[in-house]
């Protein structure tokens, strides 16, 4: 499910608001914590959780600026 970043809240977790129109408290899980860098506005693909699935998940992927014009330019977020 794609979402965008809203708030940064420390600790690896954000405030992402998804397509469905739910605010959900995302994580970024271990190994992939190191490699990136985030900022409010990004573009991430989130995985909700099976238990709370509408009010946390886990981020599987932060678009770059150029994926997220393209994903933008098809309709797939606003």
């Amino acid at each position: 499910m794609l979402g965008t970043i809203q708030e940064l809240l420390g600790a690896s977790r954000f405030n992402v608001m998804c397509v469905d129109g739910k605010k959900r408290l995302c994580r970024i899980p271990g190994k992939f914590r190191k490699r990136i860098n985030v900022r409010i506005g990004d573009i991430v693909l989130i995985t909700p959780w099976d238990v709370e699935p509408d009010a946390k998940g886990d981020v599987e992927w932060i678009y770059t600026r150029t994926q997220a014009e393209w994903l933008r330019s098809r309709g797939f977020i606003k």
